[in-house]
């Protein structure tokens, strides 16, 4: 049996597997700002699981950041109680076993590429658009972690191509200005549409408005989706992958999939592009069913 978790700043789920079928799923609330209470919650949670179906599984941890390779402590989370703590450790004490842990992104990329979105592709690189920006690359089914464990982590360079529409770069919580994760994810498409027409609304809505016709609305998904092809064109210049899928919030806007494949072309080093920019197949579980899957199926 494997068992992935996917520890968000929102809500902690939990779900088992086994022989290709999922045999249970729990989700509860995060502890805000408490990192022992939270350690303690996904312990409660494996054990709780694991009682209810009399079986002992593998544990996948599915995080907002990543573990330092130097220190196996927890850097660059978004959920930042975590930061600076010896998160595997503390779990491995409590639930008595090794655990794997890696970053939410890689987790969804991983999910996608075995049987979802790119279960086709050797090369997936998958994307999260949503209250962050986070990225993961998998090739051959398999994680790239990167030999400082930041492989993907296209957020946290600044966006590319800069033009009159990109207003003063926005502050990041990195400590930078520009990244790319300051105008992609959800408040950036919100803060974009709010300095330009005074109106501050929640990206879903400035979505609906936009297909209904509002063209200020229309006008800011049409900013939102140049920059997101230009960063994206860079992805595809250095990683080449055979699709990209798009997780989070904002990957429900259909649109999208039309109109950035499009508009990454001038910016692709290339003169056919053969990349697929796919819309994830699992949606919100793909990040725990990614935390299970980086244990094999035969793991005890």
């Amino acid at each position: 049996m494997r068992i992935g978790v996917d520890l968000g700043g929102t809500k902690i789920e939990i779900a088992a597997y086994a022989d290709g079928r999922e045999l249970a799923r729990q989700r509860i609330a995060t502890p805000q700002g408490d990192y022992m209470a939270t350690v303690m919650a996904v312990a409660g949670l494996v054990e709780t699981v694991e009682s209810t179906l009399g079986r002992r599984g593998s544990v996948g941890i599915g995080i907002p950041g990543a573990e330092s390779t130097q220190t196996g402590l927890i850097r660059n989370a978004n959920s930042t109680c975590l930061i600076g703590k010896p998160l595997r450790r503390d779990l491995q004490t409590l639930l008595q076993r090794e655990i794997r842990l890696a970053n939410d992104a890689n987790c969804f990329a991983l999910s996608e590429a075995v049987d979802g979105a790119g279960a086709d592709a050797t090369s997936v690189f998958g994307v999260i658009l949503g209250t962050g920006v986070g990225g993961g690359i998998v090739i051959g089914k398999q994680v790239l972690t990167g030999a400082n464990a930041i492989a993907g982590e296209w957020g946290h360079n600044p966006l590319p191509v800069l033009n009159g529409n990109d207003q003063t770069a926005p502050a990041c919580y990195c400590g930078r200005h520009g990244c790319v994760e300051t105008w992609l994810c959800g408040p950036g498409l919100q803060r974009d549409h709010a300095t330009i027409t005074g109106q501050s609304l929640a990206p879903e809505l400035i979505a609906e408005h936009a297909a209904a016709g509002d063209a200020a609305c229309d006008a800011s998904l049409q900013r939102y989706e140049a920059r997101l092809a230009r960063a994206l064109a860079v992805v595809i210049n250095i990683l080449d992958p055979e699709v990209i899928v798009l997780g989070g919030g904002l990957s429900n806007i259909d649109r999208l999939y039309l109109n950035v494949p499009k508009l990454w072309v001038p910016h692709v080093f290339s003169d056919t592009i053969a990349t697929r920019l796919c819309r994830n197949h699992h949606g919100d579980a793909s990040g725990v069913r990614g935390a299970a899957w980086l244990w094999p199926e035969v793991a005890q």
